[in-house]
């Protein structure tokens, strides 16, 4: 009879674990952290030379390094719509970065990650960048979050200049920002007008996120680490200037990295570390324009503002000890908005009544055989162009008009370059062998070209397209601020 329960329990685990479910357990604490364009080539352990990342490192030696991992679009609050509810942005009728004076914002009907964690029992937090409605009852705190601490929006959203001297030219487009604060729930706290203010935006943010794991630690938490950088203006404090060698991105990078380090560290201090699952990853690629203050895309094609890889490939690592294998790679096409379903069925919750666009990549984590939760992802930007779509190893991209780098002048020390936009025409990439996006190959497989459409033409008659001139039918509405 001994024999029999044993057999049966391990049937039971086994089972669930193939199903992409947890045995029953304590519930996981979940830190997510959530960098601000931050490229696919900017990590040390994504052959991010010369940057030195050593705790971003040991994350990705103790659990999973994501090759595949996309943000919903390459631009700031169209992609945290995206993690945050598990919906394509313009689903949501998100899209673009909402400036302060936006007459829009991330409705509060929408189910987030902080609404689904706190319906078990969890107590919820932010830190940085929100970027989703600019003022009350937009702002975290109206969408499950219990605290936060944080920039409404993006940090170059102030009226100072590239040179870090108030603008005083009303005919300057950056004079009408108006001044940029840092909020305790939905009241200012701090006015950040100087560089030296941004160089303490990472320390201050790192110090909160350490105060709210050591606060909760006897309760189960989720925790949105939101950084406001490397976006810029970047800046870094005193401890960490000129200490990489490698100029200001890289003593940002430095800067960083020892964040991660310190929340990593007060995990393990407080006897968390097993049950936590811990995430590293970033809202779009790198913004080249602006030279030596911009990071890497790992010889992805162009960055930030674009449709290609360089703009929304990026690095995703996770970390789960007991769940996730230690020192993995995961090659499969996965994505930010994966994120809630992921969660959802960590902590045995329901997902939303309202259709999102997710899938569950807990069987990647367990590293379930032939696992493959999403087949495949469609690449819009602008107001709703749908620029591109991607099966397998095989990206098809429509004719459109692009934001592109190339044949361009770069800025430099914090000064930003001249963008061009060129039309581009129909083509077809292997990304297995041409992650750079090089070689055209439309003309030798027509038949993926005709397949690639067909499953593009699905997302048209649902999510719409500007370029096709479609409305899309499963559309919902952003929330009108007054």
């Amino acid at each position: 009879m001994k024999n029999f329960f044993l057999l049966l329990f391990s049937f039971l685990y086994f089972g669930a674990q193939a199903q992409g479910n947890l045995p029953q357990q304590d519930l996981p604490n979940v830190v997510l952290i959530f960098m601000d364009d931050l490229g696919y080539g900017d990590l040390a352990s994504y052959g991010g030379y010369p940057q030195q990342t050593p705790h971003l490192d040991q994350l990705a030696a103790s659990g999973m390094r994501f090759t595949n991992f996309y943000a919903a679009q390459a631009v700031c609050s169209a992609s945290r719509a995206a993690l945050l509810t598990g919906c394509y942005p313009n689903r949501l009728s998100i899209s673009g970065a909402l400036m302060p004076w936006s007459t829009i914002a991330l409705n509060p009907n929408e189910e987030t990650l902080a609404t689904m964690a706190k319906k078990k029992g969890y107590q919820t937090g932010m830190i940085g960048k929100w970027h989703l409605g600019a003022k009350a009852p937009y702002l975290p705190t109206s969408y499950g979050f219990d605290s936060y601490f944080g920039l409404p929006y993006s940090n170059d959203m102030w009226p100072v200049g590239y040179d870090g001297k108030p603008i005083t030219d009303t005919a300057d487009r950056k004079f009408k920002y108006p001044p940029l604060y840092l909020l305790e729930g939905s009241e200012p706290m701090k006015l950040i007008q100087t560089l030296e203010d941004q160089a303490l935006l990472t320390g201050m943010y790192t110090e909160r996120a350490v105060e709210f794991i050591d606060r909760h630690k006897e309760s189960p938490f989720f925790l949105y680490l939101a950084h406001s950088m490397p976006h810029v203006p970047i800046a870094v404090s005193e401890k960490y200037k000129d200490k990489s060698g490698t100029g200001i991105f890289g003593d940002l990078m430095l800067e960083i990295d020892d964040s991660i380090g310190e929340v990593m560290t007060a995990l393990e201090r407080n006897g968390l570390t097993d049950n936590t699952l811990v995430i590293f990853t970033s809202d779009n690629g790198p913004w080249l324009t602006f030279g030596n203050h911009a990071g890497s895309s790992g010889g992805l094609r162009e960055g930030k503002g674009s449709a290609w890889e360089g703009g929304i490939r990026v690095p995703c690592i996770m970390s789960y000890p007991g769940v996730i294998p230690a020192g993995t790679v995961s090659n499969n096409l996965a994505a930010t908005m994966d994120i809630f379903p992921t969660m959802a069925a960590l902590l045995d919750a329901p997902l939303p009544g309202q259709k999102i666009d997710g899938v569950n990549i807990l069987p990647l984590l367990q590293q379930v055989a032939d696992a493959n939760p999403r087949d495949h992802f469609v690449y819009y930007y602008d107001a709703n162009s749908l620029k591109a779509v991607r099966q397998g190893k095989w990206k098809l991209v429509f004719p459109h008009l692009s934001q592109t780098y190339l044949g361009t002048t770069r800025g430099n020390d914090g000064f930003p370059g001249i963008y061009k936009s060129v039309p581009v025409p129909l083509a077809l990439y292997d990304l297995s062998t041409d992650p750079g996006e090089t070689f055209d190959l439309a003309s030798q497989h027509p038949d993926l070209v005709e397949a690639l459409s067909a499953l593009a033409e699905q997302y048209r008659k649902t999510l719409g397209d500007d370029l096709t001139k479609q409305p899309g039918t499963e559309k919902r509405q952003a929330a009108k601020m007054d």
